[in-house]
């Protein structure tokens, strides 16, 4: 089966900026597509933005474009979510997801997820 595993979360003042990282192993994890969501509480888990096996495409939620970037390292088969000029707005769980195919921008489409890193942005 595949695992993902998130890091890199924290409590950040608005402004500052932060680097999500999610591991991936598994023998069933081969050339997936790689998206990132978040879920603040009392709202459902939103699409962040995503990346294809050769980041030859990526998308981005309106609410973050300008400010995050989705990049990854197939050798690590580790994916990552740089996020600057940061905002009370995005504080939330953030979940790193997988699946086989084109990109998506939809939870129901991505096969695995990782257990999530809170990532709080303070006034």
């Amino acid at each position: 089966q595949v695992q993902l595993v998130e890091s890199g979360g924290g409590l950040v003042q608005a402004g500052g900026s932060l680097r999500l990282s999610c591991a991936a192993s598994g023998r069933t994890f081969s050339r997936p597509a790689m998206g990132w969501f978040r879920q603040a509480p009392g709202k459902e888990r939103e699409f962040v933005a995503a990346i294809t096996w050769r980041a030859s495409n990526t998308y981005y939620a309106d609410s973050v474009k300008g400010r995050f970037s989705i990049s990854r390292d197939n050798a690590k088969n580790t994916v990552y979510l740089q996020m600057n000029s940061l905002k009370p707005e995005d504080t939330a769980v953030y979940y790193c997801a997988a699946r086989l195919g084109p990109i998506a921008t939809m939870t129901g489409e991505y096969e695995y997820w990782g257990q999530g890193t809170q990532v709080t942005i303070s006034s």
